[in-house]
């Protein structure tokens, strides 16, 4: 592999301006991006999921954006598999791969690939949900006492990873948090890993301005309508943002209290992104998109050396 196939990773919390500056990097280097966000494969699910815009597709190439319909089951390990198709694709045209999103397993089954683990059990997955229906909360718990490290870092609410953490337990008898650390981590691909992570003060403004912006482009309305298609307890309907325009819907959350609420839920889910990359293997923090995107050129610049010295070779 040639040093110019080096993939560029722009990751981080949400809010923190991954996409404008990954277009300004893919401008200038000549690039494409790949989405690395688990809520921008789903058709429909635009303005909560932040998807760039047309226009911004237009002006840049995106890749698995509206991948998946939204009542689709999707995983880590199809994403894996669809990252890989993208990359290849973009190499053959002689351009530059530029990773952006902020979902960490994303990014780490890109890097490294996942555990053998096994499939998925939809009568263990169907009796954890109606425990965790009639005992709101319940598997938290459960995943506490079973494996407390993967309790520590899942929400919750996130019943998608709760569910799945609790089925490997059961069908396997060993928590997936060491299934995790028993896996080898050799790379599947030479990448280099930078982190936008604004200071804690601006991150929160930033947080509590795009909930706003969200609700005045049309939030509510895209709630509504994807709830009325495929129904209220569809999976991606529970997610950040979303999940709080359905209590709104409900009746148990008012409308003053609907942003605020966007932007707490959104805090902490930024709160948990920044756990996990702070654990991200080589990756590199930047505190401004200014310092990032510096240090991407910088990088792109000693790529385009090592390139030329091969070809002379």
């Amino acid at each position: 592999m040639s040093a110019s196939d080096e993939i560029l990773g722009v990751v981080g919390p949400s809010g923190a301006g991954k996409t404008a500056l990954a277009m300004r990097i893919a401008e200038v280097i000549g690039g494409e991006i790949v989405s690395c966000d688990s809520m921008q494969i789903y058709r429909q699910f635009d303005i909560g999921s932040a998807k760039p815009t047309a226009d911004e597709q237009r002006r840049v190439p995106h890749h698995l954006i509206d991948v998946a319909a939204p009542d689709e089951a999707f995983s880590a390990a199809r994403y894996a598999q669809l990252v890989d198709q993208a990359i290849g694709e973009i190499r053959a045209r002689g351009r530059r791969v530029i990773v952006v999103g902020g979902t960490g397993l994303y990014l780490r089954a890109l890097r490294f690939g996942l555990f053998d683990a096994p499939g998925r059990d939809d009568v263990v997955r169907t009796r954890l949900r109606n425990e965790e229906h009639e005992r709101p909360g319940i598997l938290h718990l459960k995943l506490r006492a079973a494996d407390p490290q993967s309790a520590a870092k899942i929400a919750p609410r996130d019943l998608v990873r709760l569910i799945r953490a609790l089925e490997v337990f059961e069908l396997t008898g060993t928590p997936i948090s060491a299934h995790h650390a028993a896996h080898d981590r050799l790379p599947r691909h030479a990448m280099r890993v930078m982190v936008l992570d604004p200071a804690e003060s601006e991150l929160v403004a930033r947080i509590s301005a795009r909930a706003e912006v969200m609700l005045s482009s049309g939030l509510v309305d895209e709630t509504r309508r994807i709830s009325g298609e495929f129904g209220r307890e569809l999976r991606p309907l529970s997610s950040v943002g979303y999940g709080q325009v359905m209590d709104y819907l409900r009746g148990t959350l008012s409308a003053e209290k609907l942003a605020p609420a966007i932007a707490m839920a959104t805090r902490k889910y930024a709160k948990r992104q920044r756990t996990w990359f702070r654990k991200e293997p080589g990756a590199v923090h930047y505190a401004d998109a200014s310092a990032l995107f510096a240090g991407a050129m910088v990088q792109m610049r000693y790529i385009e050396s090592r390139t030329a010295e091969n070809r002379r070779e």
